[in-house]
């Protein structure tokens, strides 16, 4: 995956998806660790509140808006539109965090172009924390200061590095335990950040890998350019430069080739 576009023609799209993420917050944010939160089961049988929902319906408001003619693919409402110019939306990465009112949830929204992310903002307004980078431009964080650019790690050796895994049992059903357990005991820390929240400390030079299983481009998507803009890599597991295997490692880039020989030996 390479972006392609000039810096300039996406910062009207980069500013667009501020907006988009200032309009997910106005309706998650009211919601979280409310006593009325309404909570049913998916068909895979995962968790989806109302909150996921009236996050997704408003980022789609604006767009029907301000960009009819994109496609949109977002996790709660299915992919329409054309596939050139795409918005890949995940209202609420980490909905059972939400719901049981731990704050470690955020909004993620990329831009794909021709199938690669090149404009992602994450949003966890309960952190009060926002992320953005798009190709060209940078990654950047604010909170209540004015926004600063990030970078990932200089480490450059396993014995030093940090790392999130998401779950053991994530891992063991994809049949990767036994990797799982060789690289806690090859690393100097290793533990479940979780979710969106650890690639962000990923790209601020935090922690230095991340990797998890069963995800989708909704997943993932918007993390792509603000990690890769802080000067880190994101693969499949198996090194491929894609977002649709249902896989993803993320790491500082030094070290990005020695986690995947040590994953895969």
């Amino acid at each position: 995956m390479t972006a392609t576009p000039a810096a300039a023609d996406l910062s009207r799209d980069l500013e667009l998806a501020l907006r988009l993420a200032d309009a997910a917050d106005a309706q998650s944010l009211p919601r979280f660790d409310s006593a009325d939160l309404q909570v049913s089961r998916k068909a895979d049988s995962s968790h989806v509140t109302d909150a996921d929902l009236a996050t997704e319906r408003a980022i789609r408001d604006v767009l029907s808006t301000e960009r009819a003619d994109d496609g949109v693919f977002g996790e709660e409402f299915g992919a329409e539109g054309d596939t050139h110019k795409q918005w890949i939306i995940d209202p609420i990465d980490g909905t059972a965090n939400f719901l049981r009112g731990v704050p470690l949830w955020g909004t993620m929204i990329a831009l794909a172009i021709d199938g690669v992310p090149q404009v992602g903002v994450v949003s966890m307004p309960a952190l009060g924390r926002r992320w953005w980078g798009a190709a060209g431009l940078g990654a950047w964080t604010a909170t209540d200061h004015d926004p600063r650019r990030i970078e990932v790690s200089a480490v450059d050796s396993l014995d030093d590095a940090s790392v999130s895994f998401q779950s053991i049992a994530q891992w063991t059903r994809a049949g990767h335990r036994d990797q799982l357990l060789r690289l806690a005991d090859r690393v100097w820390r290793d533990r479940a950040y979780g979710d969106i929240y650890a690639y962000m400390l990923l790209a601020e030079g935090r922690i230095d890998m991340v990797a998890e299983f069963d995800v989708k481009e909704y997943d993932i998507a918007a993390a792509v350019p603000i990690v890769r803009e802080a000067g880190g890599r994101m693969t499949g597991f198996d090194g491929a430069e894609t977002i649709s295997d249902l896989s993803t490692l993320a790491t500082n880039g030094v070290l990005h080739d020695a986690f995947l020989e040590l994953l895969h030996d």
